[in-house]
């Protein structure tokens, strides 16, 4: 039968049908999701739950609990989820605050993985090695009449403490960071007018979540350390433009770089191309 032939009281039917079915489960009694995993959710939810775990280690250091939360997740490389998100929120013109927190929790976990697990033997030898004086015995000295038999005294087995994992290295307020390099780098394999930011603290230990901050003649930007914990918690770059003269100095406090620009260099056929820069900051 063709719709166009079909009885017009049909028609209104499936028409009326259609409308009551849409209006009892748009309106009605809507379809309601309850105890979601977090691993299910949207990529825009997932973001703020990273970005609240990143705030709590932030204020409280546990980065036990934060791998535990960010597991609910599901990523399947948590770090790299987070680098990504920080690199995403400072791209959009996000929340300094978030990128840092977001930079030092991917530092962490980074650093974390590639610690080397220590094990700790809690096992007493019952016999000691040939070289090794056997432990003392202190014999207490008794009369003939005495009724109690000689005591003896085994000095206490020493237990040797539990490394405690190392944490990654966070900002701390103290001196300001100090201008120890500054150097032109040509290099054809690395992109034209790379500029390497490097920021250690008074313990010569890199420092991840740094704000830097760059400035030229009619803008300004800022860039964190710890977006790429695959070359290192305390590194940055920036991508300068030719013939702009740049000035950078760290948010938390330190001597200006100034005069910082791309330089020309000649490949080994004899082109020429724009150089790099390599500037580190450390703390006295």
């Amino acid at each position: 039968m063709k719709l166009d032939r079909l009885p017009w009281h049909m028609l209104i039917g499936m028409i009326l049908g259609i409308g009551l079915g849409l209006l009892y489960s748009w309106v009605i009694s809507p379809v309601s999701y309850s105890d979601t995993p977090p691993a299910l959710l949207r990529s825009g939810f997932k973001d703020q739950l990273r970005a609240v775990i990143a705030a709590a280690y932030l204020s409280t250091g546990d980065i036990g609990r934060a791998q535990v939360r960010l597991a609910l997740l599901g990523d399947p490389d948590p770090a790299q989820s987070l680098t990504m998100q920080a690199q995403k929120t400072l791209a959009e013109g996000g929340s300094p605050d978030i990128v840092q927190a977001l930079g030092l929790l991917a530092a962490a976990i980074k650093q974390k993985d590639t610690t080397v697990p220590v094990t700790v033997s809690t096992e007493i030898p019952t016999q000691f090695p040939p070289n090794e004086t056997p432990p003392i015995i202190a014999t207490i000295p008794l009369d003939n009449t005495s009724p109690f038999p000689p005591e003896t005294h085994t000095p206490a087995t020493m237990i040797s403490p539990t490394p405690r994992p190392t944490h990654t290295s966070l900002p701390t307020i103290g001196a300001p960071y100090v201008l120890i390099t500054n150097e032109t780098i040509c290099d054809p394999s690395l992109p034209e007018g790379l500029l390497q930011v490097t920021i250690s603290d008074a313990a010569n230990k890199q420092v991840a979540g740094m704000e830097i901050i760059i400035t030229w003649d009619d803008g300004e930007e800022s860039f964190f350390t710890g977006l790429k914990p695959e070359i290192g918690n305390g590194y940055a770059d920036y991508v300068m433009s030719p013939s702009v003269i740049y000035t950078l100095y760290l948010a938390s406090g330190s001597d200006p770089a100034p005069n910082l620009y791309a330089s020309s260099c000649h490949a080994e056929n004899g082109d020429l191309y724009w150089g790099g820069l390599a500037i580190e900051f450390r703390q006295p």
